[in-house]
């Protein structure tokens, strides 16, 4: 019996395919010829010594790549083998493959930071300075934990009257990137802060991967506010520490950098207040000198009227220092109080003392009608406590 190159195509497919030897098999080999096409499908040839084969990652395998392939690489492929039946030669379609050696992690994070870093995103001089003097302070982490609990309990403690606003994401999983650049952009675009902490606690460099992608990267580097990056602990660097305005090594630390300590700021104006005081009485004293000088150097009927002069030169200056010292301590004192109202003002607690309430559903605030459906059970948050409702 004759047979088509067709048929005898098929038959060996079928055998390879029937194989359980070649299904979800790892090959090791050096990249060859890699290409990447516009499509989102890559080509390549693994290679050793003596033998070659040909191999295909389609794009919904590709994107799951950490790190960038590159010709001479040795790698570890995973797939299945098969044959092409157009071209009558057997290849591996690849689901996964990790660089040999190094940690594919650690490869991807030296590949993106060179790259990064070739295109200025870490430059200092992109960096922006943080305010002195904040009123509301943004928050990128997650609700549960205790970052969120550390940032809050050390701002308050410096600066009782600073308003923080959490937006809170995942910070670890296939969907924390995609959250953690959203939500920047939110502050960004619609809730207007004075200062940005993004962060999380510490883990392995799997857990700490979201912020080392290049969309959280970007979105911190592209933001108009300032950021604090507080990621892991003191000795775990992300490429989000690179890019943001300044680098806490703890969320603690963070609530520190941004938030002014109310302490400080009296004991300086204490200071300021003690200085003039002190030059005041230098002044006095100068002028004091001077006229004894100036009295032992004229004769005897003239220093009557000297003193008189300069008496009356003295009591003039000494009343424009008085009001000098007297307006520059009421200015300070009326600015503080000012910024304190201010602060007191924008305390979400004092809209729900005058009668409004804040409607939650499922831990999520509600503006808009349109969020709610009928059947839906509601949280109201008044002044003195919390009420379920149904809506209809």
């Amino acid at each position: 019996m004759i047979h088509t190159v067709s048929d005898l195509t098929k038959y060996i497919k079928t055998m390879l395919d029937g194989d359980r030897l070649l299904h979800h098999i790892s090959i090791r080999g050096e990249l060859s010829n890699y290409k990447q096409y516009p499509s989102g499908h890559c080509y390549f040839t693994l290679k050793d010594s003596s033998s070659c084969l040909k191999s295909v990652m389609f794009r919904s395998r590709a994107a799951s790549l950490r790190f960038l392939p590159q010709n001479g690489m040795q790698v570890i492929a995973t797939g299945n083998i098969t044959v092409y039946e157009r071209d009558g030669v057997y290849q591996l379609y690849v689901d996964r493959m990790i660089p040999e050696g190094a940690g594919e992690l650690a490869l991807a994070y030296e590949q993106l930071k060179e790259r990064l870093a070739q295109e200025g995103i870490f430059d200092q001089a992109h960096k922006k300075e943080l305010p002195s003097f904040p009123k509301t302070i943004g928050i990128v982490t997650s609700r549960a934990g205790a970052v969120l609990r550390d940032i809050h309990r050390v701002a308050k403690r410096r600066f009782p009257k600073i308003q923080l606003i959490l937006v809170p994401v995942q910070v670890q999983g296939e969907d924390a990137a995609e959250e953690i650049s959203s939500a920047i952009r939110l502050f960004n675009s619609k809730i207007p802060v004075d200062v940005l902490i993004v962060g999380r606690g510490g883990g392995s460099m799997e857990d700490l991967w979201a912020f080392n992608e290049e969309k959280v990267v970007r979105a911190i580097y592209e933001s108009r506010i300032p950021i604090i990056s507080a990621v892991g602990h003191e000795t775990d660097f992300s490429l989000s520490d690179f890019a943001s305005d300044v680098r806490a090594a703890t969320p603690s630390q963070a609530a520190e950098l941004a938030v002014p300590d109310i302490r400080e700021l009296l004991h300086h104006m204490h200071v300021v207040e003690s200085q003039l005081h002190s030059a005041k009485k230098r002044f006095l004293e100068d002028y004091a000198l001077r006229l004894d000088s100036l009295a032992s150097r004229l004769p005897r009927q003239d220093v009557r009227r000297i003193l008189v002069r300069y008496e009356s030169a003295l009591q003039l200056a000494t009343s424009r220092l008085r009001t000098l010292a007297e307006q520059g301590h009421s200015k300070w004192k009326h600015r503080f109080q000012i910024s304190v109202e201010k602060l007191d003002a924008l305390n979400p607690v004092r809209v729900l003392s005058r009668g409004f309430g804040i409607i939650e559903k499922d831990g999520q605030t509600i503006t808009r009608s349109a969020q709610i459906t009928s059947g839906d059970r509601l949280a109201i948050i008044l002044k003195d406590g919390r009420v379920v409702v149904k809506a209809e």
